[in-house]
């Protein structure tokens, strides 16, 4: 029956579509959208295929309609279906839509904001033609103007608006960058707080911020709004779960901007996390364990940024870092890991780390990390390893640290195959013995350590770990200055791994491989000897005393270097071998004095040598 009243209406249609002031069209229209109503797929199918969307077209670019609301109307409701939004743009209904956007009419406004949304849902060629229109910026700017109304009918409007703006800018950058050039933040910003009783429009805010915050370009326009203050006073009042998820996605991006961190300090966000913590942390519910993981990286998020972490430390008094300590010793794998983390973000100057170690945190950190040696939690592991290499920065908190059995506690996580556990063993062991002898010596004849360390060097894979691994290497030789350490390096195979090192991109890296080789030369030239032959060290130092490009430290370090190994026979040879007068004696012009004093030497050395 359905099927024979729809053909008949579409025929009459066709007749009256261009009388626009018939009272049949007005019947046919309510006709159609009955037939929309019972069963949209079908109905639009026979629309598309009858003409009629063409004749809507014309109708709507007459401007004399009556029933230009109904006409938006029933598009909206064909543009629900995904296969009729090409139909829709092919038949040049965008620009008179576009244009219904200029109308005062209330009812027209609505239809024709539902019918546009509806075409640029998931649909590449209904955003292209919206935009081509011009679609945009009218809406924006009706939302500006009607942004502060309360009334019932401007709410459901302006809801309608947000969902067309975020219907046409979803998933696509260029039109998001659009929106923001246009200036939408700001407007949705004051819509939100002056809005905020109206549930279905503060929703359709909050995805149109999602849609929003995830460029860049938008951070700075939210970070000169107070949208701090006005999601953290929504998220106070929501009960629910979904409804504080929702702001929690928008939170989430917007925190990744250092100035929207303090805001959001500012505005009392952590508090609410903090509650959140507490409330959930004890629950086997799902949406409660989610919450927590969600409460809690987005607590350490804004222990990021230099300014809200400072103001959270509040000197070490700040009831936050108290609660944040209160995590560790926690049962809660998320919490230790949040606690853990926010520790190595509090660790991050000088004086915090000190104050922390002289108040106990690296006993607490050394428990966590003993309660998953064994098959433990590897985020967990990671976690606590960073914020010791950061406590461990700080030269006064070094000793302290040793003495506390930092290192005792870090080796035994040598046995991991995790490479981002490996990277913060090496650096937290790296970090501890700078400068510290003693330490250095202990670790440095520690042949487990060091034969792991060697295997480190040639982890290909993975390239932080392999650099790391060289670093320590050279740097218990440099710290230790040991014959024993040396020994051990040497017995265990890591001079080819030094000589390698010296040819690093990184200047930092070439150089302390050459203060370590400079020292095995010194105190221990006849031990290694073979390997540093093996590994062609004397071809290396000529490489980078010929290369323009090596850092005048590095042309330091090398020519100081020659002179050590002159003092054995084989390397001698090959010394005179490669004719280093030559490149050296160029270097006594050099601009650094330093390297130009060290070229006369090494050039004496060599002539009397020879």
């Amino acid at each position: 029956m359905l099927g024979d009243n729809l053909s008949d209406t579409l025929e009459k249609l066709k007749i009256t579509g261009s009388d626009c002031a018939s009272d049949k069209l007005d019947g046919c229209l309510d006709c159609l959208l009955q037939a929309l109503g019972q069963n949209n797929i079908e109905s639009s199918e026979k629309i598309k295929q009858s003409g009629i969307l063409q004749v809507f077209a014309s109708l709507l670019n007459s401007q004399s309609s009556c029933c230009t609301a109904k006409i938006a109307h029933i598009i909206a409701e064909i543009a629900k279906n995904e296969q009729m939004r090409i139909p829709c743009v092919d038949a040049g209904l965008i620009p008179p839509l576009v244009q219904l956007l200029n109308c005062k009419d209330q009812e027209v406004l609505l239809q024709t904001g539902r019918a546009l949304g509806n075409i640029c849902y998931d649909s590449h060629e209904g955003r292209r033609a919206v935009d081509q229109a011009g679609g945009a910026q009218i809406v924006v700017d009706h939302l500006r103007s009607i942004c502060t109304l309360t009334d019932p009918a401007n709410e459901k409007l302006m809801t309608v608006f947000c969902g067309m703006l975020m219907n046409y800018s979803n998933e696509n950058d260029s039109l998001q960058a659009q929106l923001i050039n246009i200036g939408v933040i700001p407007t949705l910003v004051k819509l939100l707080g002056v809005h905020s009783q109206n549930t279905a429009l503060t929703e359709m805010c909050l995805v149109a911020f999602g849609n929003l915050a995830e460029l860049e370009s938008s951070k700075e326009q939210f970070a000169s709004t107070n949208v701090a203050d006005e999601l953290v006073k929504l998220f106070k009042k929501q009960t629910e779960h979904e409804k504080r998820e929702m702001i929690f996605e928008v939170l989430a991006p917007l925190a990744e901007n250092d100035a929207i961190k303090l805001q959001l300090v500012e505005a009392g966000l952590v508090e609410c996390l903090l509650d959140i913590v507490h409330l959930t942390v004890n629950s086997e519910k799902d949406d409660d364990i989610a919450e927590l993981k969600t409460a809690s990286d987005l607590m350490v998020l804004l222990l990021l940024g230099d300014e809200s972490m400072q103001k959270l430390f509040e000197g070490g008094k700040g009831s936050v870092f108290q609660r944040v300590l209160s995590w560790l010793p926690s049962h809660n794998h998320q919490l230790q890991l949040a606690g853990a983390l926010a520790i190595a973000n509090f660790a991050r100057n000088d004086g915090n780390c000190i104050h922390m170690v002289d108040n106990g945190i690296v006993q607490k950190l050394i428990d966590l990390l003993d309660r998953h040696v064994e098959d433990g939690n590897v985020t967990v592991q990671h976690a606590a390893l960073s914020a010791l290499r950061n406590l461990a920065i700080p030269v006064v908190n070094k000793a302290k640290m040793l003495s506390a059995g930092v290192a005792e506690e870090v080796l035994k996580f040598l046995k991991s195959e995790m490479p981002p556990v490996q990277f913060k063993l090496l650096g937290t062991l790296r970090m501890l013995i700078d400068a510290q002898a003693e330490a250095a010596e202990q670790l440095g004849k520690n042949v487990k350590l060091v034969e792991r360390l060697v295997e480190w060097c040639e982890a290909k894979d993975h390239a932080g770990v392999m650099g790391e691994s060289n670093r320590l290497l050279s740097a218990l030789i440099r710290h230790s200055k040991s014959k024993d350490v040396i020994r051990t390096i040497v017995e265990s195979g890591g001079i080819k791994h030094l000589v390698t090192m010296a040819t690093s991109e990184h200047v930092i890296m070439q150089n302390e491989a050459l203060v370590a080789l400079g020292l095995i030369a010194a105190l221990g030239l006849q031990t290694a000897e073979c390997d540093l032959e093996s590994a062609k060290l004397v071809q290396v130092l000529h490489r980078l005393l010929s290369d323009e490009k090596s850092a005048p430290e590095i042309k330091y370090n090398s020519m100081v270097l020659i002179c050590s190994v002159m003092g054995s026979e084989p390397l001698f040879k090959e010394v005179q071998s490669l004719a280093f007068i030559g490149v050296v004696s160029k270097l006594r012009s050099h601009e650094n004095k330093t390297v130009a004093q060290q070229a006369s030497l090494t050039e004496q050395k060599l002539t009397v040598q020879s």
